[in-house]
């Protein structure tokens, strides 16, 4: 194995040890003596794992006294009414990512796209089984830490042959494509919750133990359903964040 993958294993060791609560905040971890010695690993390859986490926020170092792990940073979910606003998207501020930079984070998000026929969200978007829907799936980073997985799905007979249906989807991302096709008066629905991640977020996330928070967006256009976006988030990462006028 060579010396990039061998930190970068120790540093995926240390890093599942921390999610799991093996190390908890403010704990400090092995001395490098100890570190070299259970990794059977250099000074400088052990080093290089824990700048890794460092990096990476998970740890703080202190000069000549160790290393301890550090309180997650937390991203910030602004108000949908703001982050999903259409002075927003005019301005090409994508929801996550500008929220995230604005947080001092530098993000960034992964898209798969696919089609698949509606089943379960036939009932959902008043459309037939066998309905072909798009699928936009996306992996968010903040500080190439996986922080949100996201998954919207469009009826087709909407997106079909558009940019709804490319990676990059434009200025304005897909409100402004859904916007320039007709659709307006968008009005949005979130239905919030908690969960224990099954297998697959837990490897996308690389969660130990602990809980999810989950969000189901709808999106309509004039009473009609155009987007389902299903979020899943660390519970431990992000803070989701409300407001509204008394009356």
């Amino acid at each position: 194995m060579n010396a990039a993958a061998r930190y970068k294993e120790i540093a995926e060791v240390l890093r599942g040890e921390i999610a799991s609560g093996v190390w908890a905040v403010g704990d400090k971890l092995p001395a490098e003596p100890e570190l070299i010695q259970r990794f059977d690993a250099s000074r400088t390859t052990v080093r290089q794992a824990l700048a890794e986490l460092r990096d990476a926020g998970l740890v703080r170092m202190r000069h000549g006294v160790g290393v301890f792990v550090a309180s997650p940073r937390v991203v910030k979910r602004l108000d949908s009414r703001e982050r999903l606003s259409r002075a927003r998207w005019e301005r090409n501020e994508g929801a996550f990512l500008a929220e995230a930079q604005d947080q001092g984070f530098t993000p960034s998000s992964n898209v798969k796209i696919w089609f698949e026929p509606a089943q379960d969200f036939a009932e959902l978007f008043e459309i037939d089984e066998t309905a072909e829907l798009c699928v936009r799936d996306r992996v968010m980073t903040a500080d190439g830490q996986p922080v949100m997985l996201s998954v919207s799905r469009y009826p087709r007979e909407i997106t079909r042959g558009t940019a709804v249906e490319e990676v990059d989807t434009g200025t304005g991302g897909v409100l402004a494509r859904l916007d320039e096709l007709g659709f307006e008066r968008f009005s949005h629905e979130e239905i919030v919750g908690a969960k224990m991640p099954d297998a697959n977020e837990k490897q996308a996330l690389g969660l130990g133990r602990g809980p999810v928070l989950t969000i189901q967006r709808l999106t309509y256009s004039n009473g009609r359903l155009v987007e389902a976006n299903d979020m899943v988030m660390p519970a431990e990462s992000y803070e989701l964040r409300y407001a509204w006028d008394a009356d």
